[in-house]
């Protein structure tokens, strides 16, 4: 009675479910793996933004490709600013999402390096060719405190380098491509400014990072799997039911009375 699974229809049905378990247990390992990273995110974010702050050159120097594992790191440094070499960054968010600018200012160090400071968000000029009327920085010697953070690069970011911008406008926070322009040496990744509040509260300081969520890769991960599962029990479902519904047939047809004899 399981001949029919010879039958072409059932042979395709039969390979569809083998190759859907194997996919579906891989995309359930892909989201398992995602929530993993997440979590290990969350947790280096927490750990990053509760230790106490050490000075910048202890954690990056020119040149220097700032490790992940000290993404977020809270730093401190002291400095004069370099209004006359400020840049916007285009195409930035703020914490509800409008679009505008990220005020990149160097901080000059008292031994004549220089660090870049994320300022924070403003919003766009009418004119967005035209330099954004931007808060000005404290003048004389500050002390910042910020999150550390990688130079961003397209390949990090998705953001295209855009060349023919308007002047003191970029693309990405690079401290290579500052320091060509500022023509000194500047230490590598940049600060997110934390401390001290600029006046009149703009720019908008750039939030902490969410660390309390985890998404829903999870359960993503577990749907996949009830699906991997759900196919080979549905095969045996359909294969009963039409194993119950040929029987029924035959059955039926042993019943039927035969034609009479004329």
């Amino acid at each position: 009675m399981y001949r029919f699974l010879l039958s072409r229809q059932w042979v395709i049905l039969t390979l569809i479910g083998l190759v859907l378990i194997p996919t579906m247990i891989e995309l359930g390992f892909w989201q398992f793996h995602r929530h993993q990273h997440r979590v290990a995110q969350n947790t280096l974010i927490a750990e990053n933004l509760g230790a106490q702050p050490v000075l910048v050159t202890e954690l990056t120097s020119p040149g220097h490709t700032v490790p992940r594992a000290d993404y977020w790191r809270q730093v401190t440094a002291t400095g004069t600013y370099d209004t006359a070499h400020e840049v916007v960054v285009r195409r930035r968010t703020s914490a509800d999402d409008r679009v505008g600018f990220h005020v990149l200012t160097p901080l000059i160090l008292a031994d004549g390096r220089a660090v870049l400071i994320n300022r924070g968000w403003i919003p766009t000029a009418a004119d967005q060719r035209a330099f954004p009327s931007v808060p000005p920085a404290p003048k004389g010697t500050v002390t910042v405190t910020g999150r550390l953070k990688a130079d961003e690069t397209t390949k990090a970011s998705g953001i295209k380098d855009l060349t023919g911008l308007p002047p003191r406008q970029v693309m990405l926070i690079s401290s290579a491509q500052q320091a060509k322009s500022l023509g000194r040496t500047v230490l590598g990744g940049y600060l997110e400014q934390t401390a001290p509040e600029p006046a009149g509260k703009s720019p908008e300081m750039i939030p902490d990072p969410d660390y309390d969520s985890i998404g829903a890769h999870m359960a993503y991960a577990v749907q996949w799997w009830l699906f991997t599962a759900a196919v080979p029990v549905g095969w045996v479902i359909l294969v009963r039911r039409e194993k119950r519904d040929r029987e029924t047939a035959a059955t039926q047809d042993a019943r039927a009375p035969s034609p009479a004899t004329v």
